[in-house]
């Protein structure tokens, strides 16, 4: 909530909401019966599908919520291209082929209930007191309910979080009512003096209005119980905007070592949530100043102070900091690449007799660490192999005598999924050397891949698919079709007239003679 006055308060439309209560989580639970209870913090889940279910609300009601709530869902802009494979950058495709998921038609009734299940869940969470932590830094040894919201507030991480509003319950079932039914247009909520009680006993809101994150109480404490808050203060810093008060920042740098025996997945959460605000840059560098970069990204300690030529007018440290910053994605496996791409120059730098510098091949050894860097921040193997990519083909270079098979070979190599990204990475690491946005070279590859969007790229592609060649020519299943349709493919990039059947089949047996 948001205080405009003395004597008013303003609940803006929410998509994230904590709800504490003196409840028991055994006690939630058989008011909510689908809810779910797995972790050890005392919170209970539940979804909005469950909700409705047990509010009864009718049809009228689910989908006045849902035309009213549409654009507060978070949802990514797809951009669709002429084949339906994958998004492509958005200067690729003309205008009138942008589909936008806030502006595609109202979702069908019956559609309704995968709608509930993309909106955030609810998250109730008993009051808890003052709990012992013993060697975890994390997780306390033991849970100690608490009786009254100023307990449970009293250990909170940060003065910022450490304020609760407690609404007249009457007040909120009455406007919840209006709002579904279409009698207010808007789903802000204004609340007069009488209708809630601001609980902060902690100076939350004085540090709100001065922009600063402190601790709750003493910060040591605060980060020897639970080693992550360390990683939280700089998130919340870079997405809201605030400083991180001194003796706070002090403790961080202090105690940063303890951010070792937090895992790797908390460790990676708080991490993207950094490098998809919209200070990057500053995150990283605070990570640095407090001595935590050190435990997660070393390898990128090593670009400090790493000289680079050409173009670049900044180490590398620098210029990887700007890319970062620059990169318009807004996804976190991009701009991770982008703070990576040349993770590897220190190890490849070498300079001849005139003293010029060079990275040979800094771009394949450079994807190497990367993908070793997912694989200890627990990445999925689809999301370390498109880091991979990304970083190895960064270098991609394009000169107007390029043939179109050329072009077809590089978005093949890439992939369809992946030119939106690499593109968008390039145009960090131009911002970030200093260069303008674009060139007119970039600017006629892009035209030139748009040309090739409606050619073969792809195995599904092929006018014939694995059974068409075990009917045709009498195989049987196994690795040899997978093979031969990899080589029908290699022409069929060098030259997509081939891309017919008989052709095709003409081709294989020739293949298969061969070997």
């Amino acid at each position: 909530g948001k205080k405009r006055s003395d004597e008013v308060a303003c609940l803006s439309p929410l998509i994230d909401q904590d709800i504490t209560t003196n409840a028991k989580p055994e006690e939630i639970i058989q008011l909510f019966p689908e809810a779910f209870y797995e972790n050890r913090f005392g919170t209970v889940s539940v979804n909005y599908e469950h909700l409705w279910h047990l509010m009864e609300v009718d049809s009228i009601y689910q989908q006045n919520f849902y035309q009213k709530n549409r654009p507060f869902i978070q949802s990514k802009t797809q951009v669709i291209d002429l084949s339906k494979a994958t998004k492509i950058h958005s200067s690729l495709i003309p205008k009138k082929h942008k589909i936008s998921a806030l502006n595609s038609p109202v979702m069908a009734m019956e559609n309704f209930n995968h709608f509930m299940k993309s909106l955030p869940l609810f998250e109730i969470t008993t009051f808890r007191s003052q709990e012992k932590y013993e060697v975890s830094f994390r997780q306390p040894s033991s849970l100690i309910w608490g009786k009254t919201i100023e307990e449970d507030l009293r250990r909170r991480d940060f003065r910022v979080n450490a304020i609760a509003l407690q609404v007249n319950p009457d007040i909120l079932l009455e406007s919840a009512n209006r709002f579904t039914l279409g009698k207010i247009k808007s789903n802000e909520l204004i609340l007069s003096a009488k209708d809630y009680r601001l609980i902060d006993q902690h100076g939350g809101r004085q540090d709100l209005d001065k922009h600063t994150i402190r601790t709750v109480g003493k910060p040591d404490q605060r980060f020897q119980e639970d080693a992550l808050r360390m990683l939280r203060a700089i998130r919340f810093s870079v997405q809201l905007d605030f400083q991180i008060e001194h003796a706070t920042l002090a403790a961080i740098k202090a105690n940063s070592e303890l951010i070792q025996h937090i895992s790797w997945e908390r460790i990676r959460d708080e991490f993207f949530k950094m490098l998809t605000s919209k200070q990057p840059q500053k995150a990283v560098e605070l990570l640095d100043q407090t001595n935590l970069l050190q435990y997660i990204l070393p390898e990128l300690e090593q670009t400090k102070a790493v000289e680079q030529g050409g173009h670049h007018t900044t180490d590398v440290w620098t210029h990887s900091l700007a890319a970062l910053q620059t990169c318009p994605s807004t996804d976190a496996i991009v701009k991770l690449a982008a703070l990576l791409h040349d993770i590897a120059k220190p190890q490849t730098q070498t300079k001849n007799k005139t003293g010029q510098i060079s990275f040979y091949n800094h771009e394949v050894i450079g994807a190497r660490i990367a993908k070793k860097i997912g694989q200890r921040l627990k990445l999925s193997k689809k999301e370390q192999n498109r880091l991979f990519t990304l970083v190895r083909f960064h270098m991609f270079h394009y000169q107007p005598h390029n043939t179109d098979a050329s072009i077809r070979r590089f978005m093949r190599q890439v992939g369809l999924e992946n030119i939106n990204d690499i593109l968008d990475l390039r145009e960090g690491d131009r911002l970030g050397s200093g260069a303008k946005k674009t060139s007119w070279r970039l600017e006629e590859f892009k035209q030139r891949m748009l040309e090739q969007l409606n050619q073969p790229m792809a195995i599904t592609d092929l006018a014939v698919n694995g059974h068409d060649l075990m009917k045709q020519l009498g195989l049987k299943p196994g690795p040899k079709i997978g093979n031969l349709l990899e080589q029908l493919l290699k022409q069929v990039l060098e030259n997509p007239a081939l891309n017919q059947k008989e052709t095709l089949f003409e081709m294989a047996k020739k293949i298969m003679a061969k070997n």
